[in-house]
């Protein structure tokens, strides 16, 4: 694997970059978000590990831009905060999962090699289809009707989740788990708040509606 760090402290990040070596990996360590997010830009990593709090441009706000202008690769967030709605926060900017201050280097390594292979378990289907909306997993392109639509990081996530299961019911569990990467229940509506948005997207301009709520189990795509 080729991994990018961003971690302005020196211990850690060395601490860091020295695990990932001894495992027989490549990584580039970096210092500030500014140089981050340039390295991140440029891509070709397989993982990136993301300190939240960074000087010159946060993690957040590096996240936020990576996810706003495409880049899908996998980000692990490093956090001191340890607050539900923080690392929900960090979730919602696109974070693929996180990970709390301090950490063992045994549990960073398997989550990120858990991020490293879920992209290829996504790579075979790259054109997802139910009834005249259509979405583009490589150009990240959603049409309905050919008519595009716009949508934000998190709420392409979701849609996506949902294609990709057209006409299975998904509960509110396993889309906290599967497109926020949160194996508990944080107590906001922040699934419902989400769905309310991408209907307003995909449904409310259009005749029919795809997005189905099943009363007391979840939601599904219908095609």
């Amino acid at each position: 694997m080729k991994l990018l760090v961003v971690e302005d402290d020196a211990t850690t990040g060395s601490y860091i970059a020295r695990g990932v070596r001894e495992e027989g990996h490549v990584v580039d360590l970096v210092t500030n978000g500014k140089d981050g997010l340039i390295a991140a830009t440029a891509g070709g990593y397989d993982v990136i590990v993301l300190d939240r709090m960074l000087p010159e441009v946060d993690g957040l706000t590096l996240l936020k831009t990576l996810r706003g202008a495409g880049t899908l690769t996998p980000v692990l967030l490093l956090t001191a905060l340890g607050e539900v709605e923080d690392r929900i926060e960090g979730l919602q900017a696109g974070a693929d999962d996180y990970l709390a201050k301090p950490f063992a280097f045994g549990e960073l390594s398997a989550r990120v090699a858990a991020l490293a292979r879920r992209p290829q378990a996504l790579e075979t289907e790259t054109v997802l289809k139910a009834a005249d909306l259509e979405m583009n997993l490589i150009t990240r392109k959603v049409t309905r009707d050919d008519v595009e639509i716009d949508l934000l990081p998190r709420e392409f996530a979701l849609l996506e989740h949902l294609m990709r299961r057209k006409g299975r019911v998904q509960t509110r569990t396993m889309l906290l788990e599967s497109v926020w990467d949160i194996g508990f229940d944080p107590g906001t509506n922040v699934v419902e708040t989400h769905v309310s948005r991408l209907r307003a997207k995909v449904d409310k301009p259009f005749r029919r509606e795809l997005i189905e709520t099943v009363r007391g189990a979840g939601y599904r795509i219908v095609a």
